[in-house]
């Protein structure tokens, strides 16, 4: 094997750098992409982790607006378990 890379001109190694930062650079708009398709770029994420017990801790304001993410998140979660659980019922009766 060393013999191989041995009996190569100079400059062979910058088409591997080239090929691997390619690679590199697919698999990021890959996982960019699916993360778009999946809701993962949602700011108001942040409000889910809070419930009624922590109304003291918060703003008026700031409540509100958990309350109003943490049922849209909510109905969300219902929308994607209703259609994966179509997905595995057409796939089961295919």
């Amino acid at each position: 094997m060393a013999d191989f890379f041995n009996s190569l001109e100079d400059g062979w190694t910058i088409y591997l750098w080239l090929v691997a930062g390619a690679m590199i650079v697919m698999a990021a708009v890959y996982m960019v992409r699916w993360a778009a398709k999946n809701d993962q770029f949602d700011e108001d994420i942040k409000y889910v982790v809070f419930d009624e017990n922590d109304r003291e801790k918060m703003t008026p304001e700031e409540f509100k607006k958990a309350m109003e993410v943490n049922k849209e998140q909510e109905a969300l979660r219902e929308e994607y378990l209703e259609r994966e659980y179509l997905e595995k019922e057409a796939a089961r009766k295919s």
